[in-house]
């Protein structure tokens, strides 16, 4: 009897340190608004709007996750605020395919048990990436398309608006220069969360329209769990941003994932091969991935002159970046 009180107790202080060790308070939080674009073309009155809207997303993610709230959540939540901004490639503001039509794609991934949720092609759905947490959670899928998507959501009770809902006048004039020749379609372009909550849990998040100009129901690689969406707690959450193919030919995600497990790589390094040494030589310029990793080390990669971004961790630390090298380290409190 005394030596199974032994055991019990024993038992009882090895779960206590392996909770408090999990529950630590560590946390961190990066955010990205799509990469490529020529920044010579960047307006001082536009970053400083780009700037304000990704420091609001970057407050409401803080906000939850000192609050306790999961990484799942938070993603979910700050990429909600990104999809209702018209600045930013997903949601109200999404590009056209050739045709003047919106179809937008999305992925949810937790990092705790593998699970994931997307979305493609979708004309009708007001936040994508509601829909795709909805098929992660209430469906034995993974991923839904077109109308079959749309009316999962609907009977899931997402709202659903007019596809002319998405369009901004800069968008329309947008998707005339490309019809007219005077635009090259722009395959890049999308917003994404990566999320380390305090209970030691992953997750990432990231929507799009697409490619600009885009053809024939043409998917990327947002919505593919492993190239520009995916999360493991064994490794990192991350969200990409760029050329879609590439990303879908190297698996850009789980290929960093891969990296840090099977080769011990750290979150940057493995990031740093992915981009530089491998994206490159295909002549996928012009992306980037944002990620994080159990301990609150973030990344932001990028092979383009600016990626939208934003990042904040438990240490304190908080910027907002726009162009390559210009980074603005800001307080939160």
């Amino acid at each position: 009897m005394k030596l199974q009180k032994i055991a019990i107790t024993t038992l009882a202080v090895l779960v206590s340190l392996s909770l408090s060790a999990k529950q630590n308070g560590k946390w961190a939080i990066v955010i990205h608004g799509g990469a490529g674009g020529a920044p010579r073309n960047l307006t001082e009155a536009a970053k400083i709007n780009y700037e304000k809207h990704l420091e609001e997303a970057l407050r409401i993610g803080v906000s939850m996750l000192e609050n306790g709230e999961s990484a799942l959540n938070v993603t979910q939540k700050v990429v909600n605020y990104l999809e209702d901004c018209p600045l930013f490639n997903a949601g109200k503001g999404a590009v056209m395919n050739i045709d003047g039509i919106h179809e937008l794609d999305a992925a949810i991934m937790d990092g705790s048990n593998l699970k994931a949720g997307a979305v493609a092609g979708v004309r009708d759905v007001k936040n994508p990436i509601n829909a795709a947490r909805l098929v992660m959670d209430s469906t034995s899928h993974v991923l839904l398309i077109g109308e079959g998507a749309s009316s999962f959501a609907a009977k899931m009770g997402l709202e659903l608006v007019p596809n002319q809902y998405f369009s901004t006048k800069a968008r329309v004039e947008q998707n005339r220069e490309i019809i007219t020749g005077r635009e090259k379609s722009d395959p890049r372009g999308t917003v994404g969360c990566v999320a380390l909550d305090q209970n030691g849990n992953l997750a990432a998040a990231t929507s799009t329209g697409g490619m600009s100009g885009k053809k024939w129901g043409r998917v990327g690689d947002v919505p593919v769990i492993g190239a520009g969406t995916y999360a493991n707690n064994s490794t990192a959450a991350i969200s990409g941003t760029g050329h879609g193919e590439f990303w879908i030919r190297r698996v850009v995600a789980f290929d960093i994932s891969a990296l840090m497990e099977y080769k011990g790589l750290s979150l940057i390094d493995a990031a740093n091969e992915v981009i530089f040494k491998k994206i490159d030589p295909m002549g996928g310029s012009g992306g980037g991935i944002i990620a994080v990793d159990p301990n609150a080390n973030i990344a932001m990669v990028f092979n383009t002159g600016m990626m939208h971004r934003a990042w904040a961790t438990y240490k304190g630390d908080a910027g907002i970046g726009v162009l390559k090298g210009q980074e603005k380290f800001i307080l939160l409190k």
